[in-house]
């Protein structure tokens, strides 16, 4: 009887013993999921974060382009305009260009410049950007001095001198010097944006620019590139 109950208390124990042994195996297994569900999560959170500030990213790239192509239209398109009234009828008045010579040339240069800052990097796109500035301070410049009243009255009286016309009263038309303010002001802004904050923008190749598949070092890097598509024993 003694020898009986000896034994079933042994039986009893090794089974408490056995049944602990398993559910201490289940619960290293379940520890290890997690962890691995952490790892996974973690190593997601990365290139999401990535994406964002790159989308970011392109989108001030877009702003700069289109605040800064307006710039340069602005002023194309006043200095086509008339910026002086005379009462005399038949009289021959300026447009902006004429009376400022520089507006064109420098609103054209600074769509090239725009041009420019999209297809290069790094010192050079601030060297475009400081261009794209200077531009901008050329083409308020001229449509300072296209306001000089001497200016605007040896202009008159050389084109109407057939007229009879050597003393004309005028007066400035306000909108197209105003307009071509404004462009020159963008100019400016956009290339002082380009030279602090272009270093952050894509070029116009980054697109077609391709980095290789990520090396796989061990399984958990294999699989991952595998989910890519990528070729692990790629070794470029």
């Amino acid at each position: 009887m003694a020898s009986g109950g000896g034994t079933g208390s042994g039986g009893t124990g090794s089974g408490g013993t056995a049944a602990g042994g398993d559910v201490g195996s289940g619960g290293g297994i379940g520890s290890g999921g997690v962890d691995s569900g952490a790892g996974v999560g973690s190593s997601g959170g990365a290139p999401s974060g990535a994406e964002g500030g790159s989308a970011a990213a392109r989108r001030e790239l877009w702003g700069w382009l289109a605040v800064t192509v307006l710039g340069c239209l602005l002023v194309l398109l006043a200095a086509g305009q008339t910026w002086v009234r005379v009462a005399q009828a038949g009289a021959v008045t300026p447009t902006g260009g004429q009376l400022g010579p520089a507006l064109t040339p420098v609103a054209l240069a600074g769509l090239a410049g725009v041009v420019a800052v999209l297809a290069t990097k790094g010192a050079g796109r601030r060297v475009v950007g400081a261009l794209l500035a200077l531009c901008g301070a050329g083409a308020a410049a001229a449509t300072w001095t296209a306001l000089d009243g001497t200016a605007v009255t040896g202009w008159l009286a050389e084109r109407n001198a057939l007229r009879g016309a050597a003393a004309l009263s005028w007066e400035i038309v306000p909108l197209w010097p105003a307009v071509s303010g404004a462009g020159a002001a963008l100019m400016i802004a956009g290339g002082a944006v380009a030279m602090v904050r272009g270093g952050r923008w894509a070029g116009m190749s980054a697109r077609y620019e391709r980095s290789g598949p990520a090396p796989a070092h061990d399984d958990k890097a294999l699989w991952d590139a595998l989910d890519r598509g990528d070729d692990p024993t790629d070794s470029r």
